[in-house]
């Protein structure tokens, strides 16, 4: 082998080397589902301090029954996309907020999916808060494919949603630290879309190592909207996707609300 031919070849093995190294950069960063997509970690955010953006929403190509949340980069506020509509939700006040419509914006984690057809459930009137929500989605899903999503519609009793704001140039190397700045806003007696994903196996990556849900509440007049910490709920209906339905499907109505 001549020296033009060996340096073809090592050329060669660099390129696949360095092809390599990225693909497995990239799937560290993204794990990918049927219908689900997951970019980043909560716990690198929370204990590496990994706060700038891992995906860019605009970079989203399939907008088409687009669901998906998280925090806004650097933990500047919270993120919400909802039927293809994203918001951005950034504290202003210890009581005000804005809630802007744009997918001008990042996250350094965010899970996301496309439903376009959902199965409607009525509620047993012994589902009031989030951990009731969450045992009752559990034993009823048992057959499905997770992580999935889901909503409710309808009116909320009460809740306590937050924003997270973390002052400029904070480091971050723990869940305390990274609360900082973070403002609670109460909301009573409104009418409201929370939107979920749901998983058993993804605590520390989009849900807390407590809880088997992420959700995120927008009210029906679109001023307030934040990541849900607490729920009493009055009268809610849940959807499930209808392409994950199977012991539902006799006993519930199929409609896209």
């Amino acid at each position: 082998m001549n020296l033009k031919q060996l340096a073809i070849v090592l050329l060669t093995i660099a390129l696949i080397s360095c092809n390599s190294t990225q693909k497995e950069k990239n799937s560290d960063k993204t794990e990918t589902y049927p219908d689900i997509k997951i970019v980043g970690a909560m716990k690198n955010v929370m204990w590496k301090g990994e706060l700038g953006s891992s995906i860019d929403l605009d970079s989203i190509s399939n907008k088409n029954g687009l669901y998906g949340l998280g925090p806004v980069s650097y933990l500047t506020g919270e993120l919400l996309i909802n039927n293809g509509i994203s918001y951005v939700s950034k504290v202003t006040s210890d009581s005000t907020m804005t809630v802007k419509k744009t997918y001008d914006t990042s996250a350094p984690f965010f899970v996301y999916g496309n439903v376009t057809k959902w199965h409607e459930i009525e509620l047993p009137s012994n589902v009031k808060s989030i951990r009731d929500l969450e045992k009752f989605i559990g034993d009823k899903t048992t057959e499905f494919k997770r992580p999935f999503a889901f909503k409710l519609i309808g009116q909320v009793s009460n809740a306590i949603i937050h924003i997270q704001n973390l002052p400029k140039g904070t480091k971050v190397s723990s869940p305390d630290k990274a609360h900082q700045g973070q403002i609670n806003y109460n909301i009573s007696n409104e009418d409201a879309e929370i939107i979920g994903f749901f998983s058993t196996q993804h605590k520390g990556i989009f849900t807390h190592h407590d809880s088997f849900l992420h959700m995120h509440l927008i009210t029906k007049d679109e001023s307030k909207m934040g990541h849900l910490d607490e729920l009493e709920i009055e009268k809610m209906k849940l959807y499930l996707p209808l392409n994950e339905i199977s012991t539902f499907r006799s006993k519930t109505k199929s409609q896209s609300p």
